[in-house]
């Protein structure tokens, strides 16, 4: 027992003895068998007093060793520190790690990843956060891709959308019942391919240890799939075969119309009351024709009507855009859907020996993806019109 519980039993025992006390006055009391209970009580106590004295002694004595260490007293025999090991998360992003990933990317060999790893990694060697972060900038800082809809699923992905469909009914009480709403669905596809861009790098540059190699690599490399990507969703917008809804494809209206005060907004009053967080897409030298209009009309009015715009090389500048081409975007990003089967990570392949006989090495960088707009009513493509530019 423990000092604290050998007090507790005494104290119960104290409290049994007053009752025992209280009920030898009563006239019915049952002395043999309260007297019994009394001297086991008092020979309980006594045994209880003596442990109590025991450990009393022992815990002042253990106090004073105590104390006397805290003085200097006493031999160390054996110091024992716990040893606290890292996470795979906090490993991959050590110093060490990065060094080792650098040594895995020039040399192939990833037995230095993987001892400094905690848990077994099967199949590819994680990579740093480093590139976790770097890869995720990249998409973020892409103004595009950082407004598309993303997914993760295993395979080509069909995804449904409505083609037609019947409007609701106001069905006063006593008039004719509604007819049923007749739907048709259509069926978009997303097929996954690659997005590459390849690198080569010197066998100087190889010999760049740690974060500088990884860095360098993986945001040259990501800049540039994420650009591909971009660009290759832009020009399916632009290049749509449709401007109305087909079984297998969401079309996109166009509005012939060239750049003016009120061209983004004739686009918008074309998109359906879905689309939420509009922007307008140009080439950059494009906004130079916007902003004639704009000091054309005193600075009276935003030709952009007040939308972020979004510039990219994929779409033609204005004036060199051939009649009838699509010049600019406006509409809602989120139409467009992106899945990636593999993640969004930039997965990475190193060739050693094509350009070996230059001391080069190849170095490339992938994303497997498959994308479509999926969602009708989001997106509008302006068009230049025949004929002379008028604003």
């Amino acid at each position: 027992m423990t000092i604290e519980e050998i007090i507790a039993r005494q104290g119960e025992i104290e409290q049994r003895k007053l009752e025992i006390d209280a009920a030898l006055e009563q006239p019915e009391a049952d002395l043999d068998a309260l007297g019994e209970e009394a001297r086991q009580l008092m020979a309980e106590k006594a045994t209880l007093d003596s442990q109590l004295e025991e450990l009393k002694k022992k815990a002042e004595k253990a106090d004073e060793d105590r104390k006397a260490v805290e003085n200097g007293a006493g031999e160390i025999t054996n110091e024992f520190q716990e040893e606290k090991k890292m996470t795979d998360l906090e490993m991959r992003g050590s110093v060490e790690y990065i060094n080792a990933y650098a040594n895995y990317i020039k040399t192939g060999k990833d037995e230095e990843c993987r001892s400094l790893l905690t848990e077994n990694a099967s199949g590819t060697v994680p990579v740093p956060t480093l590139v976790d972060d770097i890869v995720r900038h990249a998409w973020e800082n892409e103004n595009i891709l950082s407004r598309i809809k993303k997914t993760g699923f295993a395979g080509n992905v069909k995804v449904a959308f409505e083609l037609s469909a019947d409007g609701a009914y106001l069905h006063v009480e006593g008039s004719t019942a509604p007819t049923e709403e007749s739907l048709s669905l259509g069926i978009v596809t997303l097929t996954a391919g690659n997005i590459k861009k390849w690198i080569t790098i010197s066998d100087e540059m190889m010999e760049e240890t740690g974060e500088g190699f990884v860095r360098y690599v993986y945001e040259e490399l990501a800049y540039q799939v994420m650009k591909k990507l971009s660009y290759e969703i832009v020009g399916a917008i632009a290049d749509c075969a449709y401007t109305t809804n087909q079984s297998t494809a969401v079309g996109i209206p166009k509005v012939n119309k060239n750049p003016g005060l009120n061209t983004i907004n004739q686009a918008v009053n074309n998109l359906s009351d879905e689309a939420q967080n509009i922007v307008v897409i140009v080439n950059p030298l494009t906004k130079t024709n916007f902003q004639a209009a704009y000091a054309a009309g005193n600075f009276a009015v935003d030709p952009f009507a007040g939308l972020p715009v979004i510039t990219s090389g994929k779409l033609p500048a204005f004036d060199a855009a051939d009649a009838n081409a699509t010049y600019a975007i406006v509409g809602d990003l989120s139409a467009v859907q992106a899945n990636f089967p593999a993640g969004e990570g930039l997965k990475l392949i190193e060739d050693k020996y094509s350009l070996a006989e230059k001391d080069l090495v190849k170095l490339v960088g992938r994303v497997f993806c498959g994308f479509g707009v999926v969602a009708p009513g989001r997106l509008v493509r302006l068009t230049k019109e025949a004929g002379a530019v008028t604003t």
